[in-house]
């Protein structure tokens, strides 16, 4: 199934939580009718509690609002916290599939990895920010270089049409959705927007499902017409085999490929597994950059002068066959360009260059050990997570029993419009 393009989109790049959480924080103090938020990590530190204090306030001023989080990735908020927010009326929604055997978590490596805002309909987020405050530079050395996008146009109506097919499919309290089902919901969204700019744009979404390979797919093809450049800045680069090998023979060809990785991980075994791979394409000819200013989080990428793409996706076994994610393809030169710019500013200030022949230097018997079963295990990865269980995502309400019994008495602020 391909995705659907559209045109008339409008595209803004938000760099860093200084940029980001502002100007969602803003969007959702000004909703109207609706908020529907996705996210892997929401923290109660200074950033989470923001976001609660926009959330509660719309829900309880009669705008609709349900958030998703992770079970894995968000699994220490208060009681007081969640209580809260659904109090006001917050539909609070939890990802966390299949049931846990003696408290091991057989699915533990397929996660929610979307980070998704659509607001009334009219204004989307999507990139890799989380809710938490090491997306903030006063966090420290620690604080997290990272990319989304605002967006406005019919593309949106594309994201809020996604967004309530995932709540419908994943809710335990409403029966599967078949097509027909699907169809009739989504006539509830906006099917046109009005032109809001000159972006030709796509959602790209990856499950597993009908979708298991939509964003390699596309990143692949990006990489195998590019003619001039590719730029891509991943912060957990081991992707499959087929696009390590694309890379390599876009390189062969001409194009000028750059990789901006982790120089300062959060993980030490994501640096570990990504220098594994630096011999195998720097003889080729590409690039490599190590941001080593903080840890970088960001998942965007660029080829030639118009293709683009910014989202929740790593190129890594996680999310390229076990995680749901999303990720916005963007056709404009306008776009392309000031990703570029930024991308050069951040080499130049922030990166050093892994020069090919200190890779080489560094080839020991242990390197070319590590290199040839890293260059297997990408080959073999697609193999080996088909025998990982999978699943039909699965939303839980939030409250606990004991929450429920604390907010009974209270009437959702939707309810009381």
């Amino acid at each position: 199934m391909h995705p659907r393009w559209t045109d008339g989109n409008d595209f803004t790049l938000l760099e860093n939580g200084e940029e980001f959480f502002p100007r969602v924080f803003e969007r959702i103090a000004a909703a109207q009718r609706e908020v529907v938020l996705e996210t892997f990590i929401l923290f109660e530190d200074k950033v989470g509690l923001q976001l609660h204090a926009v959330l509660t306030e719309a829900a309880r001023r009669g705008v609709q609002v349900d958030m998703t989080i992770d079970g894995w990735g968000s699994p220490d908020l208060s009681e007081r916290y969640i209580r809260t927010l659904c109090q006001a009326g917050v539909r609070l929604h939890v990802f966390d599939p299949g049931p846990r055997p003696f408290g091991w978590r057989p699915k533990v490596l397929r996660r929610m990895h979307r980070k998704i805002v659509v607001v009334d309909g009219e204004t989307a987020f999507i990139g890799g920010i989380n809710y938490s405050a090491d997306h903030l530079a006063d966090y420290g050395p620690e604080a997290k270089q990272d990319y989304s996008v605002e967006m406005r146009g019919p593309i949106v109506a594309e994201l809020h049409r996604f967004v309530h097919a995932a709540l419908a499919a994943g809710s335990r309290h409403t029966p599967a959705r078949r097509w027909w089902r699907w169809r009739r919901q989504a006539r509830h969204a906006p099917h046109e927007l009005p032109r809001a700019g000159s972006a030709r744009a796509a959602l790209v979404t990856r499950d597993n499902g009908f979708h298991t390979n939509d964003i390699e797919r596309h990143y692949r093809l990006a990489i195998r017409t590019a003619r001039e450049r590719i730029v891509i800045a991943n912060a957990y680069f081991f992707p499959g085999y087929r696009l390590i090998r694309d890379l390599r023979r876009a390189a062969r060809r001409g194009v000028d490929v750059r990789l901006i990785l982790q120089g300062t991980p959060d993980m030490a075994i994501v640096k570990v597994g990504a220098s594994a791979l630096y011999g195998h394409l720097a003889k080729a000819g590409v690039r490599i950059y190590e941001y080593c200013e903080r840890p970088l989080h960001g998942k965007v990428a660029l080829a030639d002068g118009e293709w683009a793409t910014v989202g929740s996706s790593n190129l890594d076994p996680l999310s390229l066959s076990l995680n749901l994610e999303a990720n916005v393809i963007i056709r404009d030169a306008g776009f392309n360009a000031h990703l570029h710019q930024r991308l050069e500013a951040l080499v130049r200030e922030s990166c050093r260059e892994v020069d090919f022949q200190e890779v080489a230097q560094r080839s020991g018997f242990g390197a070319v050990v590590r290199s040839f079963v890293a260059f297997h295990l990408v080959r073999l990865w697609p193999l080996l997570t088909s025998w990982l269980p999978r699943h039909r995502p699965k939303l839980a309400p939030a409250l606990s029993e004991q929450l429920a019994a604390a907010t009974a008495g209270a009437t959702p602020a939707r309810e009381r419009r």
